[in-house]
C-alpha cells in the first residue's frame, strides 16, 4: 500500500538534442540517484591584484566556470528478476545503458567516415560538426547545458556470457554558458535560465544582522 503522502520519486539525468539544440534525440535517466553531487566554481573575473601601476577594484568579466561530478550505479539485478519482462536485460546486461553513456563522448561512426571520405577527397573541413548539445537535469530547477569532460566505468559483476550485470559510473561534467556558446543558442537561453533561478532562490535566503557577526556597524 503506498500512502497518498509519500512524494513521488524523479530521477537526475541527461537530455541530449540535436545539435544547436534541436529536437530531443534521447532521454538517460540515473537508475539510481546519486548519494552525493559535488560543485565546483572558478571564478571569471580582473583586477583586484594590484599587478598594474595601481590596483584595480575587482570585476566580475563572466560567469563562473562551474564543474559537476557524480557517481551512478547500474545494477541488473531487479530486472533479472522478471525475466519475461525483460528480454533485453537477460541478453544483453546492462551494456545497453553504457553504450548510451559512452555515446556522449564519441562521434557517430557515420560522422567518422564522413569525415574520412572529406579528407579524401581534398575537401578540407575547418571545424568537426558540432555535437548534440546535451542538458544536465537535476529537478526543474537545475536544467544546465553541459559538456562531458570526463567519464569512467567499473563493471563489477558479469553473466555467463560476460554481459556486465553491475557497475558504477563517475561522470565530470562542465557547465556550457553565454561565454561557451554566445547568447543567441539555445543553450545560452537555457543557462541563463538556470542562472535566474538560482538568483531567485538566493532571494529567498533569509539575510543575517550585523549583530549576527559580532558587529554593531560597520567602521
Amino acid at each position: 500500500m503506498t500512502l497518498s503522502s509519500s512524494p513521488r520519486l524523479i530521477k537526475g539525468g541527461l537530455v541530449v538534442l540535436a545539435p544547436g539544440g534541436g529536437p530531443v534525440q534521447r532521454t538517460i535517466a540515473l537508475q539510481y540517484n546519486p548519494e552525493t553531487l559535488s560543485r565546483s566554481y572558478q571564478v571569471q573575473g580582473v583586477g583586484g591584484d594590484g599587478g598594474g601601476e595601481r590596483a584595480q577594484p575587482f570585476r566580475l568579466k563572466g560567469p563562473a566556470i562551474e564543474s559537476i561530478k557524480l557517481d551512478a550505479e547500474i545494477d541488473a539485478t531487479d530486472q533479472l528478476e522478471f525475466p519475461d519482462s525483460h528480454a533485453g536485460v537477460v541478453a544483453h546486461g546492462i551494456a545497453p545503458q553504457l553504450a548510451l553513456l559512452e555515446a556522449l563522448v564519441n562521434p557517430s561512426v557515420d560522422e567518422l567516415l564522413r569525415l574520412a571520405a572529406q579528407s579524401e577527397s581534398g575537401t578540407l573541413e575547418i571545424l568537426p560538426p558540432e555535437a548534440p548539445l546535451v542538458l544536465f537535469v537535476w529537478s526543474r530547477n537545475q536544467v544546465v547545458p553541459v559538456r562531458v569532460t570526463d567519464f569512467s566505468v567499473n563493471e563489477e559483476a558479469f553473466d555467463p556470457a560476460l554481459n556486465p550485470l553491475r557497475a558504477k559510473v563517475s561522470l565530470g561534467l562542465r557547465v556550457m554558458s553565454t561565454e561557451d556558446l554566445g547568447f543567441r543558442h539555445k543553450g545560452a537561453t537555457l543557462f541563463l535560465s538556470y542562472l535566474r533561478t538560482r538568483e531567485t532562490l538566493a532571494g529567498k535566503a533569509a539575510g543575517a544582522t550585523l549583530g549576527a557577526l559580532g558587529i554593531d556597524s560597520l567602521p
